[in-house]
């Protein structure tokens, strides 16, 4: 396949490459928005030419079409005629070209791997590259049974030498149940590493491994319950999924694989995978920002680290429509409000509802038992970067401040080298200020933690900190406990004020290595 260099991606002098982590948009002209693009694909035009037929694409051929107004793009296997989608992509015209006549997986997957671009391109469709991917060498299970266990599986060779030792795999079963050991050989491996779906019979279980994916996927060889335990060995680095059989009769194997199955590759290369969770309560926090409450299904185990997000995915106007999120607990603290449904089997989210957009609206819409995809977790924050942190400072703007939630409550439970933790947290009101009145609750229970709001366009009444993110500002809240105290930051909000605060905290003598921003 033809591969252009991620590193040429976003343009040097693009709009979309930014300071920080998160990336700006181009703004788009009128009549170019996200509904426009989806009416314009309903409207039966021939994007391709092709008059509803598809074509393999050959290397050769594909290279022709790399102008403006004859551009195709080959992600994952399968060629689009982006031409007509050119003045609709967020991103700018620049972008796209960046892959004009070429492979764009890895410039795809390193700027928004989330997008559903089946969904959004599906009318752009021309055909498939005539050369067909390489696919993982899959293990017929059933093979052979030694002692009523298969012998550890015989992973993909895609792993560059550098990376994490490659995972195996055994069963082995009683009378009632069947156990799948998966050996990670790597210490420290939680269960918030482990994601596990069963559904129809099959097994889908993958192991996050730094930054790799192990992936069991199996159509099992006999019925199973629906409920089942996954237990992890964090000093040997071995993870347990235990299932119970329905009927008490000896397996011959564990079943015939499905796609991808054995396969150990790096994290970003492995495509998102969604299951169906169902709203169990939405309730208001401010006046435009709703607490949705997710059921996972009773088949899934899927716990979102720290710091991290997923994806939620809804059909609008008859498009998959797909939008971050990072997952909050219930409450601040739990002392505050006695959780009354499981942790492990319920999702929440803060998330304002925009009237004009295109996809909180539709999600506030939904009634109490409808369902919304979610994807597994995504997101580079580790928890080990706080690992004998003094002082912890987060900075947050509007709903930034739904990534600060699992970092504060981490801090305040789990680390005790911690002496301080603060947080500033920008507004435009007062109203606008999410779970004031836990966070105040907060910081009169526990003297670590302190909170400042700063407040863009404030009340008469308002006494506190007015104003934007700014150097006098950050100058002043920034004070270690102690000279030499070890301090990191986290910050998130719109991309405006990430970037701005990025570059305040590096003037102010901060280390990359003492900042991480989060993508809002």
């Amino acid at each position: 396949m033809l591969n252009v260099p991620s590193q040429a991606f976003p343009a040097p002098g693009s709009q979309q490459r930014v300071a920080s982590q998160g990336r700006s948009k181009v703004p788009l002209k009128q009549g170019r928005s996200l509904m426009d693009w989806i009416r314009l694909t309903k409207s039966g035009k021939d994007f391709t030419g092709l008059k509803g037929g598809l074509i393999e694409v050959t290397e050769e051929e594909l290279k022709k079409h790399n102008k403006k107004d004859d551009c195709w793009i080959c992600i994952r296997g399968f060629v689009y005629n982006v031409s007509p989608y050119m003045e609709y992509h967020p991103g700018g015209e620049d972008e796209l070209m960046r892959a004009a006549g070429a492979d764009g997986t890895d410039l795809f997957n390193e700027v928004h791997r989330w997008v559903n671009y089946e969904s959004m391109l599906k009318e752009c469709l021309v055909g498939r590259m005539a050369v067909k991917p390489a696919v993982p060498k899959d293990c017929h299970e059933g093979k052979r049974v030694l002692n009523g266990m298969l012998p550890k599986s015989q992973v993909t060779d895609t792993l560059p030498r550098e990376g994490p030792s490659s995972p195996s795999y055994d069963w082995f079963q009683t009378e009632s149940s069947v156990t799948i050991v998966i050996y990670t050989k790597q210490k420290n491996i939680n269960l918030d590493s482990v994601i596990v779906d069963l559904q129809d019979d099959s097994l889908r279980a993958e192991a996050v491994i730094k930054d790799h994916s192990y992936l069991i996927h199996i159509g099992l060889s006999h019925e199973v319950q629906e409920n089942f335990s996954v237990r992890v060995i964090e000093n040997v680095g071995k993870i347990e999924i235990v299932l119970q059989k329905k009927e008490t009769v000896s397996w011959k194997c564990l079943g015939d694989p499905l796609e991808k199955h054995d396969s150990f590759i790096p994290k970003k290369d492995t495509g998102l995978y969604y299951r169906q969770c169902q709203l169990i309560s939405k309730e208001d926090v401010t006046h435009d920002t709703r607490l949705f409450c997710l059921m996972l299904p009773p088949s899934t185990h899927l716990q979102v680290p720290v710091g991290q997000h997923v994806y939620l995915k809804l059909s609008v106007t008859g498009a998959e429509i797909v939008k971050p999120y990072t997952p909050v607990s219930e409450s601040l603290l739990s002392d505050f409000k006695e959780p009354v449904l499981s942790p492990n089997k319920y999702i929440y989210f803060l998330i304002k509802i925009y009237p004009a957009g295109l996809f909180t609206p539709e999600l506030d819409r939904l009634q109490i038992g409808d369902f919304v995809s979610v994807s597994g977790p995504e997101g580079n924050f580790k928890v080990s970067k706080l690992q004998e942190v003094e002082d912890l400072f987060l900075l947050a703007a509007g709903t930034g401040f739904t990534p600060m939630v699992t970092v504060l409550n981490h801090a305040l439970t789990h680390m005790s080298s911690l002496r301080k933790v603060k947080l500033m947290f920008f507004n435009k009101t007062e109203d606008d200020i999410i779970w004031r009145c836990q966070l105040e609750k907060l910081a009169l229970k526990d003297k670590r933690f302190h909170v400042e709001y700063v407040l863009s366009a404030p009340s008469p009444e308002w006494n506190g900190k007015q104003g934007h993110v700014s150097r006098a500002l950050l100058s002043e809240f920034l004070q270690r406990s102690l000279e030499n105290s070890k301090v990191f930051l986290c910050i998130c909000g719109p991309t405006p004020f990430t970037d701005e605060g990025i570059r305040l905290l590096h003037d102010l003598n901060f280390s990359d290595d003492e900042i991480h921003g989060f993508t809002a």
